[in-house]
């Protein structure tokens, strides 16, 4: 089947997936010309494909992904009726024997059958809802225990939320910060570990991918108005029909989310852009108060002191000379 039936049949599929209304008719030429291209390369058996599926439109599939997603004898999957679903609209059939559940809940268990299966010689491949594996989703902990029994991993690469969203934000980090980006995942729920995270969060120099699920998106977006001089550009629905991707200051986030009910809806991935660099003393002196309007006085110090490197003694007398200013 030729590339440009392939190329056809991608025109045709819907934007923003449906499992019940996608039908596998629209991606017969995909996969015959997955099976063209991909074909010749060398899959061995007894090895786990981590393969990147789409995160939201399903003609981001990769040729080589939908190949190996056919030849594979089992699919490891973070949600069986999710994939099947998936895997049935691009006209892969798989029975309910090869399609084997391994999400965050039972990975350790899991993983002992995925290396039962590739001992047996057997190509397993696993995919998450969508997306990469491993990077937010599980799959991590598969991977280590399939490399610690000498078995291989190979990467299938496809979409990822993270380097979509980053590929538009336009957060240039030349004369404003460190080069790159911290992947920070979901912003952390419980009390201490989201007091360690902002902590880390206000000195950074790089741009910061988060990622929120739509039920906590107001919280978050209250807590990233408190960096001030900050941008954020938000992502909403990437790739999907109601995609949206806009930058702002990020005290104008929160008033955003509330224009309409809609954007309260749907997977967010966020880029918090770097800050200007500030001179030393005052950067840790904005560090300290933006620590002491959230925590006790002693865990302020403690971890201001920490950040920037400067004496206890000394952050404490500024603390309490803060808290006097704000009487």
């Amino acid at each position: 089947m030729s590339f440009v039936l392939f190329l056809s049949a991608l025109n045709q599929s819907s934007f923003g997936w449906n499992p019940i209304v996608s039908s596998s008719n629209v991606y017969a030429h995909a996969l015959a010309a997955a099976t063209d291209a991909a074909a010749a390369q060398h899959y061995p058996q007894g090895a786990l494909y981590v393969v990147a599926t789409p995160i939201g439109n399903l003609a981001d599939i990769s040729l080589r992904a939908l190949h190996v997603l056919n030849l594979a004898e089992t699919i490891a999957c973070e949600d069986t009726r999710h994939s099947q679903a998936m895997l049935r609209a691009y006209g892969i059939d798989k029975t309910s024997v090869q399609l084997l559940a391994v999400h965050q809940h039972n990975e350790a268990e899991a993983s002992e059958k995925v290396i039962e299966r590739l001992r047996n010689g057997q190509r397993v491949a696993y995919v998450s809802d969508a997306g990469t594996p491993g990077v937010s989703d599980p799959g991590a902990r598969l991977v280590t225990a399939v490399r610690t029994h000498g078995l291989r991993a190979i990467p299938l690469p496809g979409a990822s939320s993270v380097t979509a969203l980053l590929s538009v934000a336009g957060s240039p980090s030349e004369g404003l910060a460190e080069q790159g980006f911290l992947f920070g995942g979901f912003f952390p729920a419980k009390a201490t570990a989201k007091a360690e995270f902002w902590s880390l969060l206000l000195v950074e120099r790089r741009c910061v991918v988060l990622l929120e699920a739509p039920h906590r998106i107001e919280a978050t977006a209250l807590a990233l108005s408190k960096l001030e001089d900050r941008t954020v550009t938000v992502g909403r629905e990437l790739t999907k029909q109601f995609e949206e991707i806009v930058t702002m200051p990020v005290q104008d986030f929160p008033a955003w989310l509330k224009v309409s009910p809609t954007r309260l809806k749907g997977e967010f991935a966020l880029a918090v852009h770097p800050a200007r660099m500030a001179p030393e003393p005052a950067q840790n002196h904005k560090v300290l108060k933006l620590l002491l309007a959230e925590l006790p006085v002693k865990t302020a110090v403690r971890l201001a002191a920490e950040i920037t490197g400067e004496a206890k003694n000394s952050v404490y007398e500024a603390a309490l000379a803060l808290k006097a200013s704000s009487c």
